[in-house]
């Protein structure tokens, strides 16, 4: 029945949620002071929560963690609990607004009875999470390289220890924009020293990694939350390992050789760094460095439009079957959506156990 209500919004879904929005401020003015003041990603988001809400109705385990992560991550936004009861009552006027002659008094039981569970996980989420942690940590920009026009790697400080493993996101606020977040992955295994490297690209009109690429200085001030994502080392796996990178997809990636590197002792780490041309290899000096220095680690630039550098020639999603057999490795993939959709088919193709891909989609 939930899934039925779903469908009556999906055809409408910017419509929707866009009411959602407008009767929630009309009713709460000062819950608005809590969002960006562009909410363009912000309907986005919360039409995709919903979806996937609804997809994992009929796994309560799926359910429950993307619950849970969502109410941890709703931390550093400043939501309370009191604020789900606001959007519950907006969500059922839109479902009453855009159902029509449709919606029932059954539907309504049906959906409140699931917003309450789904409230109740994320408010119980959000305070365990508060006993052993911050909503939020600032952090300190202590080193800035501009590796290329679009693209700088940026050394962050964090003001008190940012727990995470190798292959993890975290979600940035600058100044520049507040209460917009964006998630980007850490570039470097956990370290003593606790500093985060984050690999950004400037997009186009990409508000916050445009203000971190060409206007973030040595001493400015990050709001960042808390890590998250599922792409790590398997602990229990001791198996070689292929990364395979395109464009600052290379930044997780480098954090997870790291990691496999220490904790993988006698195991290979294979590294294929995607990029279309020479200039855009922009992290291939610290690579080379780290391979001299672990000779484990075998390095492989690929290029899609122009010859040289030592490695490959092609989109690195195509070139995967002329090294070795890649069966028996665990494989990680970041990149650009469409690299990694080709490169997961393709290794698949070569026989790559699906179980063995680990890939992660965080929203830049």
């Amino acid at each position: 029945m939930i899934k039925e209500i779903y469908a009556l919004i999906e055809p409408n879904a910017e419509k929707s949620i866009a009411y959602f929005y407008g009767r929630l401020f009309a009713e709460n003015p000062r819950l608005r002071a809590l969002f960006p003041s562009s909410m363009a990603a912000q309907r986005h988001r919360m039409f995709d929560a919903l979806s996937q809400i609804t997809a994992s109705l009929d796994n309560p385990q799926t359910f429950s963690g993307f619950l849970t992560r969502l109410g941890r991550e709703h931390r550093k936004f400043g939501i309370a609990p009191a604020h789900y009861d606001a959007m519950g009552r907006a969500l059922l006027a839109t479902l009453r607004a855009y159902g029509g002659g449709s919606w029932t008094a059954e539907m309504e039981a049906a959906w409140t009875a699931m917003f309450d569970t789904a409230a109740a996980i994320m408010i119980q989420a959000a305070e365990e999470d508060a006993a052993q942690a911050p909503p939020w940590w600032i952090g300190e920009v202590v080193q800035h390289d501009r590796r290329t026009a679009d693209i700088a790697v940026l050394t962050v400080r964090p003001s008190e220890p940012l727990s995470y493993r190798a292959g993890q996101y975290l979600s940035v606020q600058t100044s520049r924009w507040p209460r917009v977040w964006r998630t980007y992955s850490i570039a470097n295994a956990p370290g003593n020293d606790g500093l985060l490297r984050l690999h950004v690209r400037a997009l186009p009109a990409g508000w916050v990694s445009g203000a971190l690429v060409r206007h973030t200085r040595v001493g400015d001030a990050l709001l960042l939350g808390r890590a998250s994502g599922g792409m790590v080392l398997d602990a229990e796996s001791d198996r070689d390992v292929l990364c395979v990178a395109g464009g600052t997809g290379l930044g997780p990636l480098k954090a997870l050789a790291e990691e496999a590197l220490r904790s993988r002792e006698g195991h290979d780490v294979h590294l294929l760094f995607g990029a279309r041309t020479t200039a855009d290899l922009y992290d291939l000096p610290a690579l080379r460095a780290l391979a001299d220095e672990r000779p484990r680690l075998h390095l492989v630039p690929v290029l899609s439009e122009e010859p040289g550098c030592g490695g490959a020639r092609g989109p690195v999603s195509d070139v995967l079957d002329r090294f070795q057999d890649w069966s028996g490795h665990d494989v990680y993939v970041a990149g650009p959506a469409g690299m990694v959709s080709r490169t997961v088919t393709n290794l698949q193709r070569l026989g790559v156990p699906a179980e063995r891909i680990h890939y992660d989609a965080p929203d830049r």
